[in-house]
């Protein structure tokens, strides 16, 4: 059975090795994406002007009118003076050809108290450059840039979805993989009273497997640093492994499980399916219209904070209106942003997402960002998932050694 679980160790890790490195390179990086932007994009996102802050709404008609081929899609809400105010915008449809427009940015910024547009970006272009770089690395974490096609632009998230699904399968091979032989049946064979002295002796044959040999030549180096390292790190491996899949397998895997083991309190994301891709759903309120009934609504729940940025996708029928402080939006442990929903056909409310409130159940799914990120332990967790990204790095590196150098010694016998 051992020799098994070997081969299926072998091949299963060989098969997520790549991603595995991809993703732990570029998750030791964005775990610091908002420091790192700010700073490489200063001239966009630091503003000159002091004084009044103009209003949201006549900051995103600065921007539609900067452009006639653009509408906004997202706007800050949260306006603080010195920082610009971010917005995303979306192609207008040419009327001439019944085709949307060519736009070479989405993402535009503007000084909130002069309502001066410091610049633009493409956050989606496939070209390296210091302007897009942390959305770069963002979408290559996330998906590797797949592009859409057969009508969906999911793939990237479902490939690297089913990668951390197997990886947390391997997680638990692996585990096993580095107990001593026969390490079940000694502790079946326990003694009947206490069971010490067989299980001592299991602990005793254990603990080499957590050291490494530092000066022991490099292969048995080697060995023990993919070894000793995927035990030290085991328990935080479970859990980055479980939310990249449950983050990437969503609303496919994720949700529907959770909801039929568990009771969960299912928001407009679970009930509705997108439109087709590639097709827009035109609202029939406005921003101003929506910002307006989610403030009554967050007023009557007595959310803590103001609205801080509102979103309307075009795939679903409502806007999402995001609470949360503008000056710490992924703090408060990765649990400080609230949302309410509000019908693009008909002003309704259609629900509302409430950090640490809801069934257990709704709190694990809440859970599942914050964990990923390590911002549910503040700044050390953050810390801790830069250095977890590197060693994800070091373990498939030292895993893909390990095969090779077993490969040629077979060949060579």
């Amino acid at each position: 059975m051992r020799e098994l679980w070997t081969v299926v160790h072998r091949w299963m890790g060989l098969t997520v090795a790549l991603f595995l490195i991809v993703a732990g390179a570029t998750g030791a990086v964005i775990s610091w994406d908002h420091e790192i932007d700010e700073w490489l994009n200063a001239d966009l996102m630091h503003t000159p002007g002091r004084g009044a802050l103009q209003s949201p709404l006549a900051l995103a008609a600065a921007v539609q009118d900067s452009d006639a081929r653009a509408e906004v899609s997202y706007m800050t809400l949260g306006l603080e003076e010195g920082h610009a105010a971010s917005f995303l915008v979306r192609p207008k449809v040419d009327p001439a050809t019944g085709q949307a427009f060519v736009l070479d940015y989405n993402n535009v910024f503007v000084d909130p108290v002069t309502a001066q547009i410091t610049g633009q970006r493409d956050s989606k272009s496939l070209a390296l450059s210091k302007r897009n770089l942390m959305p770069w690395l963002r979408h290559l974490h996330e998906s590797l840039h797949m592009p859409a096609f057969w009508g969906s632009d999911r793939w990237g998230f479902w490939l690297m979805g089913g990668v951390a699904l197997m990886w947390l399968i391997d997680s638990f091979v692996a585990l096993y993989l580095t107990l001593p032989v026969r390490a079940a049946q000694r502790l079946r064979t326990a003694d009947a009273g206490t069971g010490r002295a067989p299980r001592a002796s299991w602990w005793r044959r254990w603990q080499p497997a957590w050291v490494v040999r530092w000066r022991a030549g490099s292969y048995k180096l080697n060995f023990d640093l993919h070894r000793a390292g995927g035990l030290w790190v085991w328990g935080i491996i479970i859990v980055v492994s479980f939310t990249s899949f449950s983050l990437n397998l969503y609303r496919e895997v994720f949700y529907p499980v959770m909801s039929t083991i568990s009771t969960t309190t299912p928001g407009p994301y679970e009930t509705l399916k997108p439109a087709p891709y590639g097709s827009f759903i035109t609202p029939k309120i406005s921003f101003a219209q929506a910002i307006e009934i989610a403030q009554r609504e967050g007023e009557r729940l007595n959310f803590e904070q103001s609205p801080g940025g509102i979103w309307y996708g075009g795939d679903f029928p409502f806007y999402n209106v995001s609470f949360f402080d503008p000056s710490d939006e992924l703090g408060a442990l990765g649990m400080g942003l609230s949302n309410i929903y509000v019908s693009a056909e008909t002003g309704e409310v259609l629900g509302s997402h409430r950090p640490w409130h809801g069934t257990a159940a709704d709190v694990f799914v809440q859970l599942q960002l914050p964990l990923h990120s390590g911002r549910i332990l503040g700044m050390p967790g953050r810390i801790m998932m830069s250095v977890m990204g590197l060693m994800v790095v070091m373990l498939s590196v030292t895993g893909i050694v390990i095969w090779e150098r077993k490969r040629r010694a077979r060949r060579r016998k």
